[in-house]
C-alpha cells in the first residue's frame, strides 16, 4: 500500500502562489534557497551586480519549478 502524497508547500489561502513549506523537505528546499541567494550576495552582488540578477532569477524559477512539482495545486483563491 502506498503512502498519500504529502505536499512539501501549501497553497497560499489568498492570490495565487504558493504559501510557507509544510514538511521537512520544503524546509531543507526553503532555507537552503535563502542561503545560497544569501552567499551569492555576499560573493557578486559587490563586483558583478548583472551576474547576481541572472543568478537570482535562476533560482527564483528554480524554486517556482519546486514549489509546481512539489506543492499543492495552486490557483486564485479568495479565502476559506
Amino acid at each position: 500500500m502506498t503512502e498519500p502524497q504529502r505536499y512539501w508547500f501549501s497553497a497560499k489561502r489568498y492570490g495565487w502562489g504558493w504559501g510557507p513549506p509544510l514538511t521537512w523537505q520544503g524546509w531543507l528546499i526553503f532555507i537552503g534557497w535563502i542561503a545560497a541567494v544569501f552567499f551569492a550576495a555576499t560573493r557578486l552582488l559587490p563586483f558583478h551586480t548583472v551576474a547576481f540578477a541572472i543568478f537570482t532569477a535562476v533560482m527564483v524559477v528554480l524554486l517556482m519549478l519546486i514549489c509546481y512539482l512539489k506543492g499543492e495545486p495552486t490557483r486564485w483563491r479568495w479565502g476559506d
